[in-house]
């Protein structure tokens, strides 16, 4: 069998970069609760108050770096090749540490789609020049490419990490509270088809009741933790 490696991220791995939680602490935004305008209905009830709250995360996001969590998940993507990475984290910061085999469950915030025709890119201006933005296809609405409350995560990612997690062979959980469903639900189905589940947190979760190996810390300092353990029970296939 392949010794195929998976790892899930949460926000707690970028939380280490300095980037703020969903909400933040801004008084600008502590009036609005996450599912007020993390909704199609909010979007298109008022788009201008959406985006400007998407501009401000996103220049947030912008000033942070990878930390050494993110740097080590890239490093053991370049010493195993059967390794894949998905995330709940829509920051982009995986692929900024050097990850390329990442799955992306909710998005990414510097992704922009149109209402109207479709079209989509990446927008990496911070501020955005124009609030909110438009389509240089069709002058139609964009929105950010990120997975709002009530709608459904992207079928092609979430059919490859089902996939992924039924094939593992280990299963790394980092940083994610494990209660957002379906991506909690992945570590399981690793774990009923016979996966060594390794977790890596500071707090306690529910996952930590079908992990085989815990790491009791920080992403920064526990994956290299894992990183070891990886290299000195598989070795690195080259």
């Amino acid at each position: 069998m392949e010794k195929l490696i998976v790892a899930l991220t949460g926000a707690g791995i970028s939380a280490e970069s300095g980037i703020p939680t969903f909400r933040g602490k801004d008084g600008l935004w502590n009036k609005f609760r996450p599912e007020e305008l993390a909704t199609p209905e909010a979007f298109f009830r008022d788009p201008k108050l959406v985006w400007e709250w998407y501009d401000w995360r996103r220049g947030l996001i912008a000033k942070a770096e990878p930390n050494e969590g993110h740097k080590t998940l890239a490093k053991i993507e370049k010493e195993f090749p059967h390794f894949y990475l998905i995330t709940q984290n829509v920051d982009g910061l995986h692929q900024k540490a050097g990850s390329e085999k990442v799955i992306e469950l909710h998005g990414n915030i510097w992704k922009v789609k149109c209402v109207n025709c479709k079209y989509e890119t990446y927008e990496y201006r911070t501020p955005l020049p124009e609030i909110p933005p438009r389509c240089e296809q069709c002058g139609g609405l964009l929105r950010p490419g990120v997975v709002w409350f009530g709608e459904s995560l992207p079928m092609d990612a979430l059919q490859k990490a089902y996939e992924l997690s039924r094939e593992s062979l280990i299963f790394i959980v980092i940083g994610t509270s494990a209660v957002v469903y379906p991506a909690a639900e992945l570590p399981y189905i690793a774990k009923e088809n016979g996966a060594e589940v390794i977790e890596v947190n500071p707090e306690e979760t529910p996952i930590s009741r079908i992990a085989d190996k815990i790491f009791r810390e920080k992403a920064s300092t526990g994956l290299k933790k894992v990183y070891d353990y990886l290299k000195d029970r598989y070795g690195a296939e080259r």
